[in-house]
C-alpha cells in the first residue's frame, strides 16, 4: 500500500487489496482485529474506485465500512474514525448517483463521529472537516441555507482547533475556503469570495513546494480567483487564476489521477477569460486541455460527464465564433454523452441538460433546423424543473429557455413563443441581484425578445421597452465588457434605425465607443487588441452617420477620432511629449515616460500560447500577460494623478471637437469621408473655422464604395499587380476610368466645390494642399486620382489640389502642434536597395534607383548614405534610421493582415518588421519613402484601424511617408523616385550644410506623379492609370 501511495501504481494497489481480502476472509467472526481489517479493506476499495470509477468498488467499500462500524463497540477509540470513513464513502456515492438518502446517512454518521470525540482529541479537526464536506454536498443539492452555515462553522472549528505549525492546517484551510466559495456561489456575497481567496492563498503559502497536495490547492485558489473575476471583471484575477492552474498542471505527473481534474479547472478559467475578452486563442487552449482531461479519464469515472460537458461547451463557443458546422455537431455529440452518463437524480444533470440545449439552439440559429430548437426548449424546461427555487443558476437557466423560445418564434412566427420568451426573461431578471454579473446578459436578452415582438406588432411601446432594457444592460455596474458592448450597440442601432432624432442616440454611441476602448486595452498585445476590434469594425462610422442625421458634425468628428485607429492612438499616447507635464511635476512625468516605454515594448511582443507549447512556455506567456496587466493598471493610476493637476484634466482623454480643431494646418483642409449603410458625408476641417463643415454626399453609397473597391481589386488581380516588377498585362477595357469618374462626380468634386477650390491654371503656381481621411471601404480607393480622363471635359483632383492622406485627424494636428526642427546632426537621407531577396522576384531597377538618387543628393550637398543588398543587415538599418532623418527603402514589402506588426520590408539579410521599427527611438524621423509594393494597403477586416506600413511609419514618428496602394512597376518606381528627389533637392533652403528637408514631400510627389503620367504611352489608358495612381503621400 505504501508503494501505491508513493507511486500511484494501480498494480501495487490491486496486489495489496488481494492480500487484505484474503486476510479478512481468514479472520474469524468476533476476532478483535476483524473491524480494523474490514476498515482498511474499505479504504483500498475506495482508493480504487477513485482511480477507475467502478461503482461496485464503492458499494463494496460501503459494505466493508458498515461491517467494521457494526463490529466496533460504542466506547472503542477507533469508532469515530470508522464512522467517518463510512460517512465519506456514502458522500462519495451521493456524488455519483445523487441519491439523497446517501448524503443524509453520511451526515448522520459524521455527526455521530464528532459527538463521540473529545475536544482535545487530535483527530477532531479531521472529523469536523469530513462533516463539513458532506454538509456542503447536501447544500449543493438542496440549497438549504442551514447546511452551508453549519459546514462553514465546522470547517472554522477544524481550523481553530489546529495550531499554526500543524502540517494539516493547509488542508483544513483549503476546505474552509471551499465552503465559503460554495456560499458565495449561492448568495453572491462578495465578502465570502474575498475571504475564500485569502484563505486559499494562505493554504498555498503554507504548503511546501514539493508537497503532493500543492497542485490541488493552487487549483482551488485559481477557481476562487476565477469566481471573483466573474463578479468584478478585474482582469488581474483571471490572469492570476490561469497562472495558478497552469502551475498546478505543470507540477503534476502525466499519469497522476488528479491531472484530469486540474486540466478541467484550467479549461474553465481559459473559457471564462474568453467570455470576457473574446480572445480566440483562449477557447482553443480550453478545448485542448479539456480534450486532454477527457482522454485521461476512464469511461466509468464519475468525473467524465463533467469533463465532457465542459468540452462540449467550449466547442460550442468555438462554433459561435468560427461558424464551423462540424464543430457544433461534435459539441452536441459530446454534450449528449455527458447527459447520457449522468444519473437522473444527479445534482449536475440540470446544468448538463442546459449546456446541451444551448448547443442545439446555436445549431438551429445557424441552420434553421426546427427540431433542434424544439429539443432545446424541451431540455431547458427539464433543466429548470430539476433546479431548486433557491439555486443560484436558476435565473440563467430561465433566460436560456427564453432565448430558445425567442429563436423558435423567429423561425415559426409563433406569437405564443415570443410571449413565453419575454415572460421567462422577465422572471430571470427578477431573480437576479442588482450587481450580479449575469444581469447584463439577462437584460439584453429581454431587450432582444421585446424587439422581436415589436417587429411583429409594430407597437412602439414594445420598441421603447426593448431600448430601455438594452440601455440598462449597457450601463450595468458589473458584467463582461463584451456583453455590455453588445447591448450598447443594440441600444444605439435600434434608436438610430427607428428613432433617428432621439437625443439618446448620443448617450448610446458614447457608451458603445467607450466600451470598445475598454475591450481593446493596453493589457493586451497589439495583436490581441486588433483581434478584439475586428468585431466592432464600422461602429464609429455608424455613430458618425447618426450624428450627421442629428446635425451634430462636431459629435461625428469626435466619434470618428475616438472609435478608429485605436491601436495607433494608444501607441501615440505612449510616445506623447511630456514637456508641459514636466514643468508641473517632473517625477510624475518621468514615471509616465518609464511605464509608457515598458508598455510599448510589452504590447509589441507577439508570442502567443498555442497547442504545441510546453506548459512552462505557456506559464511564461501568462506571466507576460500579468506583467502587461500590472503595467496597464499602473498607467491608469498615473493618468489619474496627471488629470488631477490643474490644466491636465483631459490629459490623453478622447478629444472634444474644440480641441481637435485647434492645430489644423494653414495650408489646406482635412476632409474626413464617412460612408455608412444609410448615408455618406464629408466633414471638412479648416484652420480658423470653429467646427467641421458638414458636406452631405447624397449621390454616394456604401454599396457603390464596395463595388468600386471590387473593380479595382479585380483589375489589379487581372494585371498581376502583386509584386514590384515590370510585367503588366495589356487590356483596353475601361472600368478603372469609369470608377474614377464616378468617384469624381459623387464624392470628390462636391467636396472641392463646397470648399470653394478652383482649377489651378497657373502651371508655375503650387496648388493648395488637402488631406483626405477616407473611412471604411473608401480607404481602399484612390481619391487623389478621382477624375474624368477621357472626353472633352477632362478634369481631376490634380487640377485643383495637392493630395495627402491621413489615418486620423490627430495624426496631422499632433504634428502641427508638436512641430520640431530636425537635429542638424541627423538631418540627411539614408538609402538602401534590396534587389535580390530569396523567394521574391528580382527587382534590379532598385539598384539604379538608389544610385541615381544618391548621386543627386551628393551633387546637391545633402548628407546621404547608400547601402545595397547584402551590405546592410536589419540591425544596421535600424541604426542608420536613427542616424538619418529620412529613409528611402527600395525593396519588396509584405503586409501581414493577421499580425500587422509583422508586416515587413524584405532584405537580403532578413526582414525589417514594423514592430521593430516602432520599438526604435526615431527622435528625428522626418520622411520615409517606401519604394515598395502595397505599403498603404489596409486590411478589410480592420478598415477602421489603418493597418498598413505607411500608417505604421507615421506611428513610428515619421512626419511624412510616401507609400503605394498596390504593386508598382520597376521602371515607373525609378522615375517617380528620381523626379521626387529632384524636386526636393532643388527646393532645399540651403541654410544648413548637408541638411535634408522633407517638408515639401507632398508637393514633390504631386510633381513626380504628374511627370510620370505625362511620360506614359496612353495606348492602353487603363494600364497608364494603374501605373501612376498607386503612389500616395501620408502625413504633413
Amino acid at each position: 500500500m505504501r508503494n501505491f501511495q508513493h507511486t500511484g501504481n494501480l498494480s501495487d494497489l490491486t496486489e495489496g487489496m488481494e492480500m487484505l481480502q484474503q486476510a479478512v476472509a481468514l479472520t474469524p467472526h468476533g476476532h478483535p482485529n476483524l473491524p480494523a481489517r474490514l476498515n482498511t479493506f474499505g479504504i483500498t476499495l475506495q482508493w480504487r474506485f477513485e482511480r477507475i470509477g467502478e461503482p461496485s468498488d464503492l458499494a463494496d467499500a460501503i459494505s466493508a465500512y458498515q461491517k467494521a462500524v457494526d463490529l466496533t463497540p460504542e466506547n472503542h477509540p477507533d469508532l469515530p474514525s470508522r464512522l467517518s470513513n463510512l460517512g465519506n464513502s456514502l458522500t462519495c456515492r451521493f456524488e455519483r448517483t445523487g441519491e439523497l438518502s446517501d448524503i443524509d446517512d453520511g451526515i448522520s454518521v459524521h455527526r455521530k463521529a464528532v459527538d463521540l470525540t473529545p475536544e482535545s482529541h487530535p483527530d477532531l479537526p479531521g472529523l469536523f472537516t469530513n462533516l463539513g464536506g458532506s454538509l456542503v454536498y447536501r447544500f449543493k443539492r438542496t440549497g438549504e441555507p442551514s447546511d452551508i452555515s453549519d459546514a462553514i462553522c465546522v470547517h472554522r472549528k477544524a481550523v481553530d482547533f489546529t495550531s499554526e505549525s500543524h502540517p494539516d492546517l493547509p488542508a483544513l484551510l483549503n476546505n474552509l475556503g471551499g465552503s465559503l466559495r460554495c456560499r458565495y456561489d449561492h448568495t453572491g456575497a462578495l465578502s465570502d469570495i474575498v475571504d475564500t481567496i485569502s484563505i486559499h492563498q494562505k493554504a498555498v503559502d503554507l504548503t511546501p513546494e514539493n508537497h503532493p497536495h500543492l497542485p490541488s490547492r493552487l487549483s482551488n485558489l485559481g477557481n476562487s480567483l476565477t469566481c471573483r473575476f466573474e463578479r468584478t471583471g478585474e482582469l488581474s484575477d483571471i490572469v492570476g487564476a490561469i497562472s495558478m492552474h497552469q502551475k498546478a498542471v505543470d507540477l503534476t505527473p502525466e499519469r497522476h489521477p488528479d491531472l484530469p481534474g486540474l486540466l478541467n479547472n484550467l479549461g474553465g478559467s481559459l473559457t471564462c477569460r474568453f467570455e470576457h475578452t473574446g480572445e480566440l486563442s483562449d477557447i482553443a487552449d480550453a478545448i485542448s486541455v479539456w480534450q486532454g482531461a477527457v482522454g485521461l479519464t476512464p469511461e466509468s469515472h464519475p468525473d467524465l460527464p463533467s469533463q465532457l460537458s465542459n468540452l462540449g461547451c467550449s466547442l460550442t463557443y468555438w462554433f459561435e465564433r468560427t461558424g464551423e458546422l462540424s464543430g457544433i455537431a461534435y459539441a452536441i455529440s459530446v454534450l449528449q454523452k455527458a447527459v447520457d452518463l449522468t444519473h437522473e437524480s444527479h445534482p449536475e444533470l440540470p446544468s448538463r441538460l442546459s449546456n446541451l440545449a444551448n448547443s442545439l439552439a446555436s445549431r438551429s440559429e445557424r441552420t434553421g433546423e426546427l427540431s433542434d430548437i424544439t429539443d432545446s426548449i424541451s431540455m431547458h424546461q427539464k433543466a429548470i424543473d430539476l433546479t431548486p427555487e433557491s439555486h443560484p443558476d436558476l435565473s440563467i437557466r430561465i433566460t436560456n429557455l427564453g432565448n430558445s423560445l425567442a429563436l423558435r418564434s423567429e423561425l415559426t412566427s409563433e406569437l405564443l413563443d415570443i410571449a413565453d420568451a419575454i415572460a421567462a426573461h422577465q422572471k430571470a431578471v427578477a431573480l437576479t441581484p442588482e450587481n450580479h454579473p449575469d444581469l447584463c446578459v439577462e437584460l439584453s436578452n429581454l431587450g432582444s425578445s421585446l424587439y422581436i415582438l415589436f417587429n411583429v406588432s409594430s407597437d412602439s411601446r414594445h420598441l421603447e421597452e426593448s431600448v430601455s432594457q438594452y440601455r440598462a444592460a449597457a450601463t450595468c455596474a458589473s458584467g463582461p465588457p463584451q456583453a455590455k458592448l453588445s447591448a450598447a450597440i443594440k441600444w444605439a442601432r435600434r434608436l438610430s434605425q427607428h428613432l433617428p432624432q432621439s437625443p439618446d442616440i448620443i448617450a448610446s454611441f458614447d457608451s458603445a465607443l467607450a466600451l470598445v476602448a475598454l475591450i481593446a486595452g493596453l493589457e493586451q498585445t497589439v495583436r490581441g487588441r486588433h483581434n478584439q476590434l475586428e468585431g466592432t469594425s464600422g461602429l464609429a462610422l455608424e455613430a458618425a452617420a447618426a450624428a450627421c442625421v442629428l446635425d451634430r458634425p462636431d459629435k461625428a468628428l469626435e466619434w470618428l477620432e475616438q472609435g478608429r485607429c485605436l491601436v495607433w492612438r494608444q501607441l501615440s499616447h505612449l510616445r506623447t511629449p511630456l514637456d508641459n507635464l514636466r514643468i508641473q511635476n517632473e517625477d510624475l512625468a518621468q514615471d509616465i515616460a518609464n511605464v509608457s516605454k515598458q508598455l510599448d515594448t510589452a504590447g509589441l511582443r507577439r508570442v502567443q500560447a498555442h497547442d504545441h507549447m510546453q506548459w512552462s512556455q505557456k506559464i511564461t506567456v501568462e506571466r507576460e500577460a500579468r506583467t502587461r496587466l500590472d503595467l496597464a493598471k499602473k498607467w491608469d493610476d498615473l493618468l489619474g494623478k496627471a488629470r488631477a493637476l490643474p490644466g491636465f484634466e483631459s490629459f490623453l482623454m478622447p478629444l472634444p471637437c474644440s480641441t481637435l480643431t485647434q492645430h489644423l494646418p494653414d495650408s489646406g483642409p482635412i476632409v474626413i469621408l464617412n460612408v455608412d449603410e444609410r448615408r455618406c458625408d464629408a466633414l471638412a476641417l479648416l484652420a480658423g473655422l470653429e467646427g467641421p463643415l458638414h458636406i452631405p454626399l447624397p449621390a454616394f453609397t456604401i454599396k457603390k464604395a464596395s463595388e468600386y473597391r471590387d473593380v479595382f481589386g479585380s483589375q489589379l488581380r487581372a494585371r498581376n499587380l502583386r509584386f514590384r516588377e515590370g510585367k503588366v498585362l495589356e487590356d483596353g477595357d475601361g472600368p478603372v476610368h469609369r470608377v474614377l469618374g464616378h468617384m469624381w462626380e459623387e464624392v470628390v468634386k462636391p467636396v472641392l466645390d463646397a470648399l470653394g477650390f478652383a482649377v489651378n491654371r497657373a502651371s508655375e503656381k503650387t496648388p493648395p494642399r488637402i488631406w483626405w481621411c477616407p473611412i471604411g471601404p473608401l480607404s481602399f480607393l484612390p481619391l487623389h486620382a478621382a477624375g474624368v480622363y477621357r472626353g472633352a471635359k477632362r478634369e481631376s483632383v490634380f487640377d485643383y489640389v495637392v493630395s495627402s492622406y491621413t489615418p486620423t485627424v490627430t495624426a496631422i494636428t499632433d504634428r502641427v502642434k508638436n512641430h520640431r526642427s530636425v537635429d542638424d546632426r541627423t538631418s540627411g537621407l539614408f538609402l538602401t536597395c534590396q534587389p535580390n531577396v530569396t523567394g521574391a522576384p528580382s527587382i534590379p531597377g532598385t539598384t539604379s534607383e538608389v544610385r541615381s538618387i544618391y548621386e543627386r543628393a551628393e551633387g546637391s550637398g545633402v548628407r546621404a548614405l547608400k547601402l545595397e543588398g547584402g551590405e546592410l543587415t536589419v540591425s544596421e538599418c535600424i541604426k542608420h534610421m536613427q542616424e538619418f532623418s529620412s529613409v528611402h527603402l527600395a525593396c519588396h514589402a509584405s503586409q501581414d493582415a493577421a499580425e500587422p506588426l509583422q508586416s515587413r520590408f524584405l532584405f537580403h539579410d532578413g526582414s525589417l518588421e514594423l514592430g521593430t521599427i516602432l520599438q526604435s527611438n526615431l527622435k528625428n524621423a522626418d520622411l520615409a519613402f517606401l519604394s515598395a509594393c502595397q505599403t498603404s494597403t489596409g486590411e478589410e477586416k480592420l478598415a477602421d484601424e489603418a493597418v498598413h506600413l505607411a500608417a505604421g511609419m507615421l506611428a513610428a514618428g515619421y512626419r511624412s511617408v510616401v507609400g503605394t496602394m498596390w504593386s508598382i512597376g520597376d521602371k515607373p518606381a525609378q522615375e517617380v523616385a528620381t523626379a521626387f528627389y529632384d524636386y526636393l533637392f532643388t527646393h532645399q533652403d540651403g541654410s544648413s550644410d548637408g541638411a535634408f528637408d522633407g517638408s515639401l514631400s507632398a508637393i514633390a510627389l504631386h510633381y513626380a506623379t504628374q511627370e510620370l503620367r505625362r511620360s506614359l504611352d496612353n495606348s492602353d489608358p487603363e494600364k497608364s492609370l494603374l501605373t501612376w495612381i498607386p503612389f500616395v503621400h501620408f502625413g504633413l
